[in-house]
């Protein structure tokens, strides 16, 4: 396809906006509702949150001297920040959040140079096996998504839900196999229209966020007072940021192998000093980590647009809807059914980007096999039962608790261990 016009770039990047916005949403709503904050306080985090997430976006999206990966990324609040940020606000206050924030990100921006040096440990074998499970462990939230969002409702699998999701995936197939140019990159978008208009004829559609939320609202410096720097809330903020760096570095090598683009030691330490910036410049205004989503890595995938033109209207849009919470809200008219349709597709794709990159490793050596089948075992059954280790340290649980990380550690260490001789000979 051609380069796309501003008009059709703009309507490309609201559907990457619509596909990453409840992602983000979800992360101050439940660190909000878990710390028991006031509506006032909880309409501030959101807004805030999706500002900080254009802003982020923007300054990855642009590759210049010191900042910017320069790949056609996403950048929102990771969900990984959650259990601690609730954790260190329930025991040390609101301040101690934002300061090991800040901290962190301050961290990140500093030594970003020292991070770029793990690239020699992500060929395709450990890329291709994360990228894999990032598409795989997010699924069920899709399916969850489905059936209403929430299991324990009594209306959770509803025939209205299942219609408006199925309605969702069927008319992006459509799309997708039918329209050409234009019209097939946005497959996604029109599912989300098609599958909330289905869903408004059936009187599930609710404008109360809508309605509820200011007009206008500017970020403020330090909104929920003075920052505070405690020890271990800074180095429990810190593993958080290293996890997201891990997490991200499997989206950037997902996107540069779907825009045929090498990432080099340089690429990665611009993107990870942005990271650090944009988690700095979040504490300061009272936001959590961010870190690239890979939703949108699926998007760029089933729309074939691989440009940053299109990115660049989603950060715009992003930065305009965290001024206005009112317009911000009318994307929450979604139902969950509907975004739990489009969903499942993206993150199958996702999936799908890591097997295509699993298909240039060797599997007729053994170790490959069990580098990529322990990594994955572990990486899927330690996210859905994470009880598993329950009895262990809760700092050690961050880990196992997560499916994305555990499979990057596993996928790097095996991966190191059976070809160590040929990392070294690289380094």
């Amino acid at each position: 396809m051609k380069q796309p016009s501003n008009a059709q770039s703009a309507v490309i990047g609201m559907q990457h906006l619509l596909a990453m916005y409840a992602g983000a949403v979800a992360v101050p709503l439940l660190i909000g509702a878990g710390l028991g904050l006031s509506n006032s306080q909880l309409t501030y985090l959101i807004s805030i949150d999706i500002f900080m997430c254009g802003i982020a976006t923007l300054l990855q999206l642009t590759a210049g001297k010191y900042f910017g990966v320069g790949l056609p990324v996403v950048l929102g609040c990771a969900i990984q920040g959650v259990g601690p940020a609730i954790l260190i606000g329930k025991q040390s206050g609101l301040g101690a959040i934002f300061g090991s924030v800040i901290f962190a990100g301050a961290l990140l921006l500093l030594c970003a140079g020292i991070f770029s040096k793990i690239k020699r440990f992500f060929p395709p074998i450990v890329t291709g096996t994360v990228i894999t499970t990032i598409g795989l462990t997010l699924i069920p939230v899709a399916i969850e998504k489905m059936g209403g969002g929430d299991q324990s409702a009594t209306t959770f699998g509803s025939t209205g839900s299942l219609i408006q999701a199925f309605v969702t995936i069927f008319l992006i197939l459509l799309t997708q196999v039918y329209a050409k140019g234009f019209f097939r990159s946005i497959a996604v978008l029109v599912g989300l229209i098609g599958g909330t208009l289905v869903a408004a004829l059936m009187g599930d559609v609710s404008t109360k966020a809508f309605e509820q939320a200011s007009w206008f609202q500017l970020p403020q410096l330090f909104y929920f007072g003075k920052p505070s720097f405690d020890p271990v809330s800074i180095i429990l903020m810190c593993i958080i940021v290293i996890v997201c760096m891990v997490e991200s570095t499997g989206v950037y090598f997902a996107l540069a192998e779907i825009t045929d683009k090498t990432l080099t030691e340089d690429d990665l330490k611009r993107g990870y000093r942005t990271e650090g910036l944009a988690i700095l410049l979040g504490g300061l205004v009272n936001t959590f980590p961010h870190t690239g989503f890979s939703q949108n890595v699926g998007l760029v995938q089933l729309s074939g647009i691989k440009t940053k033109r299109p990115l660049y209207f989603s950060a715009i849009f992003l930065i305009i809807l965290g001024l206005f919470p009112k317009i911000g809200a009318m994307a929450q008219v979604i139902p969950d059914a509907v975004l739990g349709g489009g969903m499942l597709v993206m993150f199958g794709m996702v999936a799908v980007a890591g097997m295509r990159m699993l298909a240039k490793v060797d599997f007729t050596d053994d170790r490959n096999l069990l580098t990529v089948a322990l990594s994955i075992g572990f990486g899927l059954g330690f996210n859905l039962m994470p009880g598993l280790f329950s009895k262990l340290p809760a700092t050690i649980q961050m880990f196992t608790e997560n499916g994305i990380v555990m499979s990057s550690l596993t996928a790097v260490l095996l991966n190191t261990l059976f070809h160590h001789k040929q990392l070294s000979d690289e380094s």
